[in-house]
């Protein structure tokens, strides 16, 4: 099965840290960045998406980050 993940942060360093590990759990980039104001927060805002090929069947009851 395909999974999907999009990875959001505020523009610092935790934002390349969440990446870096997903990629070394073996998630890989789909698709550009996105970087955006949240005037909410009064931050910048930075994401990703990424994929992964498991073994398995898909259900609700999948627990992404563990993956």
């Amino acid at each position: 099965m395909k999974l999907y993940r999009f990875l959001s942060e505020d523009d610092t360093s935790a934002f390349c840290h969440k990446v870096t590990d997903a990629l070394n759990k073996g998630w890989a980039l789909h698709g550009d960045p996105t970087y955006a104001f949240d005037a909410a927060n009064g931050v910048m805002r930075c994401g990703q998406a990424v994929v992964k090929e498991v073994e398995g069947t898909y259900t609700r009851d999948v627990k992404l980050g563990e993956q």
